[in-house]
C-alpha cells in the first residue's frame, strides 16, 4: 500500500490553523508515513510551520486556497460562493487521489453538503451519515447519525444500519450487534419510521439486528451498532459531553471542599485521572460520513491539538481499512 496522503482542511473550527498546525506536525511524528496536505492560507501556514524547523517537508505540502467557510455560513452559500475555499479544495484533493481522506473542524452542514457534491455517496446510499464510536461498559459503540440528516425514512435507517455494521466489522467486530435507538423495547413502542425500519432489519440476511435499545442499554453496551435519525443522535451526543463535563466538576468540587476531602482525593486521584484520560473527549473526537466515495472525518470545533489528532487517527485508520472500498463491496448483497 502507498503511504497515506490525509488533506486536512487548516483553516477550520474554532481555534483554525494555530490549533490544526500543531496537530498535524505531532501526527506527522506520530506515523513516520504519513503525508499531510494543509489548505489554507499559505502564508500564514507557511509560518506556522516553519516555526518548527524539525519537521520533515518531504512529507508536509501546503496548498494555498483564498477562502475561509465561517463556522456560522449557511450550506448554500458555501457551496455557491466559496469555490476556493480551504475547505472545498481538501475535498477535491481526495476526489481527484491526491489524498485518500479529508479532515476538517468547520462547518458541519457545509462540510457534508460539499462532500456529498464533489465525492458523490456510493451506489445505493441516499444520504451519508455521521458516525462515531462512544465509550460503554462493555467498549464501544457506534452511534449514528449525529446530525447530517434531521429527517429519515425507515429505507434510510436501514442503510445506516447497514454502513454502521460494516464500520463496526472494519474495527474488528465480528457480526455487530445492530440496534434501534428507541423510547422502549417492546415491539408496539417508537414512532412509524423507527417501527418500520425494524421490520426491514427483521427481515434483512445477514444482519445480526437485535431489536430497540433505551439510552441506558446504549452506555450499558447491550448493542454494536446503534442507529437513530440525526435529531436523536445529535441531542443524545451533545446531552451525554454535558453531562460528562458536569460529573467532572462536581468530582473536582467535592474533593477540593474540606480537608478530609482533599486527602481523599490524593488517594483517589490516579483513578480518577485514568477514567478521565478513557473518557476524555479529545481521545473520542472524529465522526466518520459513511456513504460517500471517499473518507471524510469531522472534528469537534472546539477541538484543541490532541483531540484534532485523534481525527487525524481516525482518518489513517480508515485508509488503512480502505472503508469506502469495504462499504462498496458489501453493500450490494446488503441494501435493499
Amino acid at each position: 500500500m502507498s503511504a497515506p496522503v490525509i488533506a486536512i482542511d487548516a483553516m477550520g473550527g474554532d481555534f483554525g490553523p494555530h490549533c490544526i498546525v500543531p496537530a498535524c506536525l505531532q501526527s506527522l511524528a506520530e506515523f513516520p508515513s504519513l503525508h499531510l496536505v494543509l489548505v489554507g492560507q499559505s502564508s500564514l501556514l507557511e509560518e506556522l510551520v516553519s516555526a518548527e524547523p524539525s519537521v520533515d517537508r518531504s512529507r508536509l505540502r501546503i496548498l494555498h486556497a483564498a477562502d475561509v467557510i465561517g463556522m456560522a455560513e449557511r450550506p448554500s452559500q458555501a457551496l455557491r460562493a466559496k469555490a476556493d475555499s480551504s475547505m472545498r479544495v481538501a475535498l477535491q484533493l481526495v476526489r481527484d487521489g491526491e489524498a485518500q481522506a479529508c479532515v476538517s473542524a468547520g462547518n458541519t452542514g457545509a462540510l457534508m453538503a460539499l462532500s456529498r457534491y464533489v465525492l458523490k455517496t456510493l451506489p445505493g446510499i441516499d444520504r451519508p451519515a455521521m458516525v462515531t464510536a462512544i465509550p460503554t461498559e462493555a467498549g464501544h459503540t457506534h452511534l449514528l447519525d449525529l446530525g447530517a440528516n434531521v429527517d429519515c425514512s425507515a429505507e434510510h435507517l436501514y442503510q445506516f444500519a447497514v454502513m454502521g455494521m460494516v464500520a463496526a466489522e472494519a474495527l474488528g467486530i465480528e457480526r455487530p450487534r445492530i440496534a434501534l435507538l428507541n423510547i422502549g423495547t417492546e415491539d408496539v413502542k417508537g414512532n412509524q419510521q423507527v417501527k418500520l425500519a425494524a421490520s426491514l432489519l427483521q427481515q434483512a440476511p445477514g444482519l445480526n439486528y437485535v431489536g430497540f435499545v433505551e439510552g441506558d442499554g446504549l452506555y450499558r453496551g447491550e448493542a454494536d451498532v446503534v442507529v437513530c435519525d440525526g435529531f436523536v443522535g445529535n441531542i443524545l451526543l451533545k446531552a451525554s459531553e454535558g453531562l460528562a463535563g458536569m460529573i467532572a466538576g462536581r468530582i473536582q468540587r467535592l474533593f477540593s471542599s474540606s480537608l478530609l476531602a482533599r486527602l481523599a482525593g490524593v488517594v483517589a486521584m490516579p483513578l480518577l485521572r485514568g477514567l478521565q484520560a478513557e473518557l476524555s473527549p479529545a481521545r473520542h473526537n472524529g465522526a466518520s460520513f459513511l456513504g460517500l466515495q471517499g473518507i471524510v472525518v469531522k472534528s469537534h470545533g472546539s477541538a484543541g491539538v490532541e483531540a484534532f489528532r485523534s481525527a487525524i487517527r481516525l482518518a489513517h485508520r480508515e485508509i488503512r481499512e480502505d472503508l469506502p472500498q469495504r462499504l462498496h463491496g458489501r453493500l450490494e448483497h446488503l441494501l435493499l
